[in-house]
């Protein structure tokens, strides 16, 4: 297997007391044998698994029928016409295969999640990097989840947290996730139907750590994000970008403190998914920052 000569299309055998192993490649340490093919399995399309729902890259509805045949715990199998988009930021799907619907529940590391494509956007793709921020992060601490939408990053979060506010502008997401909190039996998530980029200016607390995963737009709310932490605090910003070190410059503009940039996933060909882990350390108002409101309850 190291050496990549296994045949995996051929079984193993036993031959009294040794193991015939078939290999593609004949060398000095083999012989010949017979060996009974193996079934292999049907090329399914390429698809994501949101729960009980597939996502179809093409409109394929015979590979959808033939992949909803080969995974018992689907239900539906749908095909993104549009990209997210919106204020909201939601698509639209047309399904191709099983029952007429764009929700489902998503299980995550014990949690569930009951999400609706259509509604709200979600994906599963930050599992890993959700629980790696949970892993980050001291008990006792005040989260502020900038854009939550169905709760995924604030009800992580609120394992350790004493508290987290989690706002988003969409109402279906909202909705969605005050259901979630009652699912997963969370009683220190704060739900908020807000516009981040007005939540500074109304909300006077600061805190220990603001999650940021608009990878679209976050930019424009850095400002916002450095008003809610509290000097010591950290954000994670979650942004889409074509180079490394991309957002460094307008991050520096905001803070003296380490800032630690990784990739999550690959995008798209010519652009990458990346998280800037900053260390908040105002910036005094003679380099010309100012530090705004510093109240602590």
């Amino acid at each position: 297997m190291e050496a990549d000569l296994l045949d995996r299309t051929l079984r193993p055998r036993r031959d009294g007391e040794f193991l015939l192993v078939p290999v593609t490649e004949q060398s000095e340490h083999t012989e010949r044998a017979a060996f009974e093919e193996r079934p292999q399995p049907e090329a399914l399309p390429r698809h994501e698994l949101m729960g009980g729902i597939a996502l179809l890259q093409e409109r394929d509805v015979a590979g959808a029928e033939k992949l909803l045949a080969a995974r018992p715990s689907l239900h539906t199998v749908l095909y993104p016409e549009s990209a997210v988009e919106g204020e909201f930021r939601t698509r639209t799907f047309a399904l191709l295969a099983g029952k007429d619907t764009t929700r489902t529940r998503y299980v995550e590391y014990g949690l569930r999640f009951e999400i609706d494509l259509a509604v709200a956007y979600f994906s599963p793709r930050l599992a890993n990097e959700r629980q790696r921020v949970l892993n980050l992060m001291d008990k006792g601490e005040r989260v502020f989840d900038l854009f939550a939408g169905v709760g995924p990053f604030a009800i992580t979060l609120a394992r350790k947290a004493d508290v987290v506010f989690a706002s988003d502008i969409n109402p279906g997401a909202v909705h969605l996730m005050v259901e979630n909190l009652r699912l997963n039996h969370v009683d220190n998530v704060v739900p908020v139907l807000a516009d981040a980029g007005r939540i500074g200016r109304v909300c006077m607390l600061q805190w220990d750590r603001v999650i940021m995963n608009l990878p679209l737009m976050s930019a424009r709310f850095l400002e916002t994000a450095f008003d809610l932490c509290r000097d010591g605090g950290w954000i994670h910003f979650y942004a889409l970008q074509s180079e490394e070190g991309e957002f460094t410059p307008r991050i520096e503009a905001y803070t003296e403190g380490a800032v630690h940039e990784r990739v999550v996933r690959s995008y798209s060909p010519s652009q990458h998914h990346a998280v800037y882990d900053i260390e908040v350390k105002k910036l005094q108002k003679e380099k010309g920052y100012s530090t705004g409101t510093n109240l602590v309850p």
